[in-house]
């Protein structure tokens, strides 16, 4: 397994502070739930690189790490969903619940093809929604234009994700050592445009 370099740690203290900065300023104005499922993702984020830093790339093949990071899409998501879909705030809150309890199970009992199956589907479903709601928003106009931003992270986290998952089937996009090479700079974009969607919204 590629080694993970000073670049690499650079790239991502840089996210690290970026998260931790998001975290800590926040997003003024909303309903405090959708407040925390933001601090929950971004947290999430923070530690997760952390570890990375610490215990270098070696960490992503345990199941654990998986299943934490369901939680970033999840948290995100559902934040978002909860600030502009309030007539569909429950029912994607259930899916969050049944999403997330499923990648555990199916990762603990099952682990093979259908926990990389569920894994997408969760994953897919939250991507899509961090992507896509943002866009729609900003053209519509009902939030300024830089919310866009928080597409496009949206947009870099759905690759990320689809590049570890098809890693973990044995059937990668790219070499192993491609996508390490990548991921470091992948997650500081992706935080980048998620703090700018944030803050221009």
């Amino acid at each position: 397994m590629k080694s993970i370099s000073i670049t690499d740690r650079i790239l991502l203290l840089l996210t690290v502070l970026l998260t931790a900065y998001q975290v800590a300023v926040g997003v003024d104005g909303l309903d405090t739930f959708a407040i925390i499922c933001y601090t929950v993702a971004f947290g999430v984020l923070l530690v997760a690189c952390l570890l990375l830093i610490i215990l270098g790339f070696e960490i992503l093949d345990s199941s654990l790490v998986v299943i934490v990071s369901t939680i970033i899409p999840l948290s995100l998501s559902l934040g978002l969903v909860w600030e502009y879909l309030v007539e569909i705030r429950m029912y994607y809150l259930a899916f969050t619940i049944v999403g997330f309890l499923a990648v555990v199970i199916t990762r603990q009992v099952t682990p093979g093809r259908a926990a990389v199956i569920v894994l997408a589907v969760v994953h897919g479903i939250a991507g899509m929604v961090i992507f896509l709601l943002p866009i729609v928003l900003s053209i519509q106009g009902i939030t300024n234009w830089g919310f866009i931003f928080v597409g496009i992270g949206g947009a870099l986290i759905g690759i990320g994700g689809l590049l570890l998952s098809f890693l973990k089937t044995g059937r990668p996009i790219l070499s192993r050592d491609a996508i390490l090479s990548i991921l470091p700079g992948l997650l500081l974009l992706m935080t980048i445009a998620f703090v700018l969607g944030f803050a221009l919204r």
